[in-house]
């Protein structure tokens, strides 16, 4: 019977240090995802700013455009007006996403130099107008929809602009380096020369 008590209490205190061994770690799960939940929120909750300089008006622009977890209204309008088509003075609203895809690219790329302008938004009577100048301007450009720019990035290579551009899998992307620029949009991920 001692026996049978001491292999009793011995596999209780075993149970027990497995409940607390397995309690221990629950709560250092929990611990670790409750601190990333933080750090990730964090990250959302960062302010998030861009600036451009439109090479055909000259206006340039530095705004913060999204703070405490949203888009700041009149940054966009900001924004629209910079990247209006500068051929009509047309202003069309410019995609948030695109936005982001800009921020996330400076920041892979480590900087917060500002985005020279070559074309934002496009209106459909400019976008017919360079196409009957060049075959490389598509009939249906997400440029018309505000879901499109050229860029360029003082103080980075342009095929390492493309690069990390490429490198986010967030669009379109487009080279062209004869003329300076790399294309960027919302569509679908896919790539041209």
């Amino acid at each position: 019977m001692p026996k049978s008590t001491g292999n009793r209490a011995q596999a209780q205190a075993s149970l027990v240090s497995r409940r607390g061994l397995l309690g221990l770690g629950g709560a250092c799960v929990v611990s670790m995802l409750s601190g990333h939940a933080f750090a990730y929120g964090n990250a959302l909750a960062r302010p998030k700013t861009l600036a451009f300089y439109n090479l055909h008006t000259g206006e340039k622009l530095r705004t913060e455009f999204w703070a405490e977890g949203k888009f700041i209204p009149e940054a966009l309008g900001q924004i629209n007006r910079v990247l209006r088509d500068h051929r009509t003075n047309e202003i069309s609203a410019i995609d948030p996403t695109l936005l982001d895809v800009l921020y996330r690219l400076q920041r892979r790329i480590g900087t917060q130099e500002t985005f020279h302008v070559i074309s934002g938004y496009r209106s459909p009577a400019s976008n017919s107008l360079l196409r009957s100048h060049s075959s490389g301007v598509a009939n249906r450009s997400l440029h018309m929809s505000g879901k499109a720019i050229d860029i360029a990035l003082p103080g980075c290579k342009l095929a390492d602009l493309r690069q990390a551009a490429l490198n986010l899998r967030a669009g379109g992307v487009g080279y062209y380096p004869a003329s300076g620029f790399v294309h960027v949009d919302t569509g679908r991920v896919r790539q041209w020369s």
